[in-house]
């Protein structure tokens, strides 16, 4: 970090992830109010879900990523918001018994065991659609060119191309032994898409040329895997219950990791070098990129 103003990186993190979680969960409450008629327990299962909970850190890294271009703090937000969307729907989905048959989730019952498999499969329907209803929305931007660029690179983050491409590759683990390229690659599609478009929704709101967008990538592309391998080292070291949900699956299932693969000690090694491989992509930005330094410190800091 180039700035003083917080000791930590985790005490930076945790600073500004407080602000973005809170303006979060506020539209959340506004966008998801509980109508008076029969969908009643379907809004009441995306409020469990989207409310309250969860590290922000999609959102976080949208704001970080647009405090480099001077972007305002409502476009960021709209922004982190639709990702997060995206992201929720994911981990209902996720949890259901057909995917990894999950009870817990942010320390809290599923949605499938809060309410039931078929409202936990049209609550994460839902959250898909309004993650494009928020872009498509001129609050996001003025632009309409600008919003149909966030709404493709949204779109090619989450789909096959994306993160769902990588949770059936993450299906296919538990009946294959993948090798350290697959792993990787699955990683990347299931949990770093979702952050590269982070970055990239910031270099798109900022008109920035595509050539000049490959140390974001970059960046975006090496936290993305330090934080999987932080989330894997966790998974064998963690405490369940600061983590909010089950630990140990992945090994249980016969899941091949980057832990299970390179080993504790490589494994903690490889995310300490992508991490200074992402912020070595900051150099050309000063204390704007403070943020940004900050979170890649964080994610293999972080204790949950």
């Amino acid at each position: 970090m180039t700035g003083g103003a917080y000791p930590t990186a985790a005490a930076h993190v945790t600073a500004r992830a407080a602000q973005v979680a809170g303006d979060i969960d506020t539209m959340f409450d506004r966008l998801l109010a509980i109508p008076d008629d029969p969908r009643r327990r379907l809004y009441q299962a995306m409020r469990h879900a989207a409310i309250g909970g969860g590290k922000r850190l999609r959102p976080l890294l949208v704001q970080a990523a647009c405090d480099l271009f001077n972007i305002s703090r409502d476009s960021a937000l709209r922004a982190g918001l639709a990702i997060e969307c995206i992201h929720v729907y994911s981990l209902i989905h996720d949890d259901l018994p057909a995917m990894d048959d999950d009870d817990l989730r942010r320390g809290r019952p599923t949605v499938h065991k809060a309410f039931d498999e078929a409202t936990a499969i049209l609550a994460g329907d839902c959250l898909h659609d309004l993650a494009f209803q928020v872009l498509a929305d001129e609050e996001t931007h003025p632009d309409p060119f600008v919003r149909v660029e966030l709404i493709k690179a949204l779109a090619l983050a989450s789909g096959p191309a994306g993160m769902a491409g990588g949770q059936m590759m993450d299906l296919e683990a538990e009946k294959a032994r993948f090798d350290l390229a697959t792993v990787t690659r699955l990683q990347h599609l299931k949990t770093g898409a979702l952050i590269c478009v982070c970055v990239e929704a910031a270099a798109i709101m900022a008109r920035l040329p595509h050539e000049a967008r490959t140390p974001l990538h970059g960046y975006a592309r090496d936290i993305g895997l330090a934080f999987q391998i932080a989330d894997d080292l966790l998974d064998v070291e963690g405490d369940a219950q600061l983590a909010g949900k089950a630990l140990g699956k992945d090994a249980a299932a016969g899941k091949e990791t980057f832990v299970s693969l390179l080993g504790v000690e490589r494994a903690r090694e490889q995310a300490q070098l992508l991490v200074a491989q992402a912020k070595a992509h900051l150099h050309g930005h000063g204390a704007e990129a403070d943020l940004l330094r900050a979170i890649a410190d964080y994610i293999v800091e972080r204790d949950r």
